[in-house]
């Protein structure tokens, strides 16, 4: 089985490849790749391409769609990063509440004079700011970040309060009691002093649900007068026309962003992080291990774990004599078309799993045979397969 790199991949994680697994230079003849940053939307993929893992929770930088609709199956690593983008939150928190930044560049233009230690003395009162103890945090978003930051911010002796309607059993069991949990967004910016977003870029026609530019005009004016954002999430959740507007006015504090633009980066009272979040050694440990797990799993087992383009699905570790994974479009009949092939060619199915998600659905056939070239080529040519593997 063939891998490829489109960006360097730490170590840890490719040495857990076996001797089954080589490295090529070119995603044309890989069976699967591992990608970060690098651009794939203007790729061509050949048809040995069964799927790409993101060392990395987000995946604008994949063409999703066209992935699925070519049977490629692509993972993410979500939660692997988790605990460096809850420490720059921390990090973002406190450059935020006090003026750190203002007060470093201050020294660095009158370090070079020899009454530095007086000016200090006569200048700090300009630099002064509040603590976060005792102040109102709002985490929209309690995913695997979100999470983390709540709990984080509630031990440093903030008030916290969460919001996610989608919050998963893991995340509920892992946070902390303390937490006040809020029922709409609109809660969180009437009450909070500090507002951190960490949500997925949603585009819908439910404002409830939809998250794309959901800091704008009309939202920041339920906030209090002098909040604080961060968004260690998606650049495109605020909208930076409005955020200026508010910036300027006093009505936002400070705005802490991990997404410069050529718009926010410009922006007085804006704090802008060169998308640093992940950017720590342990976190690129952790997601490079994560996806080359799940990577093998999909190879050696047909397991589906943390897919953004096809539903999650474990059959576990194939014990019969083959095992057959088919990626197909989530419509009527196919299962009956699929174990019609089967009966046709007299292989008989032991076990079948069968998840969907969305327009797409994974089928995971155990059989009763060894040799099952036949059947795969049968399946292959059903109206709504994407793609046929053979995995045992």
């Amino acid at each position: 089985m063939k891998y490829n790199c489109l960006n360097p991949i730490a170590e840890i994680g490719l040495n857990i490849f076996n001797e089954e697994y080589d490295k090529v230079e070119n995603i044309k003849d890989a069976d699967v790749a591992l990608v970060r940053s690098a651009a794939m939307h203007d790729m061509e993929f050949n048809d040995n391409l069964k799927a790409i893992a993101r060392a990395g929770a987000g995946v604008n930088n994949i063409p999703l769609e066209k992935c699925a609709e070519q049977g490629i199956v692509v993972f993410n690593t979500p939660g692997a990063n988790a605990n460096g983008v809850k420490e720059l939150v921390i990090a973002g928190l406190l450059l935020a509440s006090r003026d750190i930044i203002g007060g470093v560049n201050w020294v660095q233009s009158v370090k070079d004079d020899s009454a530095v230690a007086k000016l200090v003395e006569k200048g700090k009162a300009q630099f002064a700011g509040k603590e976060i103890q005792g102040k109102k945090l709002g985490v929209i978003g309690l995913g695997a970040i979100g999470v983390l930051v709540a709990n984080a911010a509630n031990r440093l002796g903030m008030k916290v309060y969460g919001f996610d309607p989608f919050i998963s059993v893991d995340s509920a069991w892992n946070l902390s009691r303390d937490i006040v949990h809020v029922k709409s967004r609109e809660d969180i910016y009437r009450e909070c002093d500090y507002i951190t977003v960490h949500t997925p870029l949603i585009e819908d026609c439910d404002p409830s649900v939809n998250t794309k530019e959901m800091i704008n005009t009309d939202t920041i004016s339920k906030m209090r007068e002098g909040v604080v954002i961060l968004n260690f999430a998606r650049d495109l959740l605020v909208n930076d026309a409005d955020i200026e507007v508010a910036l300027e006015a006093g009505k936002v504090a400070k705005y802490v962003t991990d997404f410069p633009n050529e718009r926010s980066a410009r922006i007085k009272n804006v704090i802008a992080i060169p998308h640093l979040g992940a950017s720590t050694e342990e976190s690129e440990d952790n997601c490079a291990v994560m996806a080359v797990k799940q990577l093998m799993d999909f190879m050696e087992n047909g397991n589906i774990k943390n897919s953004v383009n096809y539903p999650n699905c474990d059959a576990g570790i194939c014990t019969t004599a083959g095992r057959i994974t088919i990626l197909h479009r989530n419509i009527p009949n196919m299962l009956t078309q699929f174990t019609g092939a089967f009966s046709a060619v007299n292989v008989n199915i032991t076990d079948m799993v069968n998840k969907s998600r969305g327009d797409y659905a994974y089928t995971v056939l155990d059989v009763e045979s060894t040799n099952n070239e036949e059947v795969a080529a049968k399946l292959a040519t059903i109206k709504g397969v994407l793609k046929v593997r053979i995995v045992k």
